[in-house]
Formats: structure tokens, C-alpha cells, sequence
């Protein structure tokens, strides 16, 4: 397929089989093994449904991909995978991500260099000595964004290794291997999947060495997709581009309003993508007020459904250290003025008032 074919072609089309006489799609293959004298075993050489979304994936991400069991098994075979000794860290990221780097660190295993990924110079100074710099960009929960191509150059000078976790991106906003990263991960349970009814992880890599890392890392460490997960995600990838422009024209109007309304104190949005970080005047309480009163607007910790979503942030442990009253929420496809009705009404109740 030339490389000039639009992502959103290259969605419907990639990791489909082309044999004529084969179906369109890849059928769900429910086997551990297979007949034979070669030892063919589902963990050791996977099935068509992952070999689909893996060529998919691969194909929008400009790499090649390896699925896995979920988007923490992909983060845990990138370290795996590129086994630093001193890793650059974003200080507001994912808490599953700090969760399993602070069990590398009291293990012994890894030193961590803590930055503001969206101060570039910050993240600069911090590269000498380091292995890998860990890039979030939409940072989770509070939407800053990085200097991707920046950082990539810096660090490819200085000999460092660069894994993008781009699930908030999805590879429809953002190809950070183009920008010179060593690993992209997606958590595909969120916008990938798209429907909130499956766990499954990417990570993708242009380097064939690095590549065949992660290959077997997921063979060693057993973290294999299911074959219905990889089919669902795979017919997610088929819709990911319309879901994006939906969510995300849904998104910039959401912000535009919640700018202007009198019980926000601030709104975080990279200007594009479909997730919104906004904090109430009224801290805590009126963040927690707000998400028990929503109808439409479902209040859950997940994300990236065709579904809008909300919760506030800070009630977690690894969390603390955001502002008190942020909401991260995940704009879904719904109609706009049904999503503001909902919001509005929420964020006003006699908590805000």
C-alpha cells in the first residue's frame, strides 16, 4: 500500500486477509494449539486475529506492532524490552506506569529522574546518563503535551532510547515514530477497542531489534491477547478515525463552554483529541458532587469509549498530587448539545452553587 494513502483508508483496509475466497475479515480462532508435527502453540506463534491488528496497527503507526494482554502488559515489556538502569519519568503520567516503575526502583533494578515533560529543557537536562525517557503527550490526568520531535532528537545525541505512551493521541492525532521514538504503546482498551468492553495492549517499533525484543518478551512473559479481545479490537481500529473527528468536535465545543462557566476554574486541552481535564472552583467536593449527579455522562475510571465518561482524579493514591477538583473526562460521540445539558446541569447542582 503506497504511503501516501490516508489514515483513515489505511484503518478499513490494513490487516485484512487478501486471498480471494478467504472472508473479509479474520475469524476469531478459538485454539492453544494446532495439529501438526511443527509445534505450532498460540503463545508461541499467535493466530490470524492478532496478526491483523498487529498489521493494522503497525501499518497507521508506521512500525511494526505487538499486541498484548493489556495496555500495562505493553508498558511492561517496553521496560523489559529496552532494560534501562535510569529512566526519565514524567511527574504527572499514568498511575499504573509509576506503579510499576516503583516496583522496579525497590527492587533495585532502576533509578528514575522525575520532569515536567511539557518543559523541554527540563527533560533535556535530565537525559545525560539516562537509557530511556518515558513520554506521555496528552499527559494523564492533566493533558500537558511534550515536544515529542524535541526530545527525540535530543535524546537520539545523547544515546537515549524514547517509549511514547500515545494512547490519549490514538495513531490517528499523532505517529511518534516519525519523530524518532524507539517504542509507541497504546493502551487499546480506550480508543482503539472504543467500546469499552475489552482489555488488549500495543507496542510498536520501526527497529527490527527492537521489534523482535518485544516479540519475545511477550513469549517469555506470557502476556498474549485473547482472540476475542484482538477481534474486537481489530473491528474497533475500523472505525477509529470517524469515532476521533466525533469525539473531537465534540470536545472542542465542550471546552469553549466550560471556559466561560462561572464554576470552573480552569479547563486543560491540547487542542485536539477527544480528553478534556478541567477543575471546579469548589474543589473536592463539587468534583464529586458533580460526577454522582450525571445521567447521561457515565462516571468510570476507563475511558476512550464511544461513550462520554468522567471521575475525579485526585481520590486515587498515585494521584494526590493533581489539583483536588480536576475532572478528567472522555468525550464520547453523543450529541453535543445532549453531552453540555448533562455536563451543565452537573457542575451547577446546589454543591456549585
Amino acid at each position: 500500500m503506497s504511503d501516501s494513502v490516508n489514515p483513515a483508508t489505511i484503518a478499513v483496509s490494513a490487516g485484512r486477509p487478501t486471498v480471494i475466497g478467504e472472508p473479509l475479515n479474520y475469524p476469531i480462532v478459538m485454539a492453544s494449539n494446532f495439529r501438526g508435527e511443527a509445534g505450532e502453540y498460540t503463545r508461541t506463534h499467535g493466530t490470524d486475529g492478532w496478526i491483523g491488528l498487529e498489521a493494522a496497527i503497525g501499518a497507521l503507526e508506521g512500525g511494526r506492532a505487538v499486541a498484548f494482554s493489556s495496555g500495562m502488559a505493553a508498558a511492561a515489556a517496553a521496560l523489559f524490552a529496552l532494560a534501562p538502569k535510569v529512566l526519565v519519568l514524567p511527574t504527572y503520567s499514568y498511575l499504573g506506569v509509576r506503579a510499576l516503575v516503583d516496583d522496579h526502583v525497590r527492587q533495585g533494578h532502576l533509578q528514575v529522574r522525575f520532569v515536567d515533560i511539557a518543559h523541554t529543557a527540563e527533560v533535556l537536562a535530565a537525559l545525560p546518563g539516562a537509557d530511556v525517557v518515558w513520554i506521555e503527550t496528552p499527559t494523564n490526568p492533566t493533558l500537558d503535551l511534550a515536544d515529542v520531535p524535541a526530545i527525540c532528537a535530543a535524546a537520539a545525541v545523547a544515546g537515549v532510547r524514547v517509549v511514547v505512551d500515545s494512547t490519549f493521541a490514538t495513531p490517528i492525532c499523532a505517529q511518534p515514530l516519525a519523530d524518532g521514538a524507539t517504542i509507541v504503546i497504546h493502551s487499546g482498551t480506550k480508543f482503539i477497542g472504543g467500546h469499552s468492553d475489552l482489555l488488549i495492549g500495543l507496542a510498536i517499533a520501526a527497529d527490527d531489534a527492537v521489534y523482535d525484543r518485544l516479540h519475545q518478551t511477550r513469549l517469555v512473559n506470557g502476556s498474549t491477547p485473547g482472540a476475542l479481545e484482538a477481534f474486537l479490537a481489530l473491528r474497533g481500529v475500523r472505525t477509529l478515525p470517524l469515532r476521533m473527528e466525533r469525539m473531537q468536535a465534540n470536545a472542542e465545543q465542550v471546552v469553549t463552554r466550560l471556559r466561560e462557566h462561572p464554576a470552573v476554574a480552569d479547563v486543560r486541552y491540547p487542542g485536539w483529541g477527544a480528553m478534556v481535564s478541567f477543575v471546579l472552583a469548589g474543589g473536592a467536593q463539587a468534583a464529586d458532587a458533580a460526577c454522582r449527579a450525571v445521567r447521561l455522562i457515565v462516571p468510570a475510571t476507563s475511558l476512550g469509549g464511544v461513550e462520554s465518561s468522567m471521575e475525579r482524579r485526585q481520590k486515587y493514591a498515585g494521584d494526590a498530587h493533581v489539583p483536588p477538583g480536576l475532572i478528567r473526562m472522555s468525550v464520547g460521540i453523543e450529541h453535543l448539545d445532549d453531552i453540555w445539558a448533562d455536563l451543565a446541569q452537573a457542575i451547577t447542582g446546589p454543591a456549585q452553587a
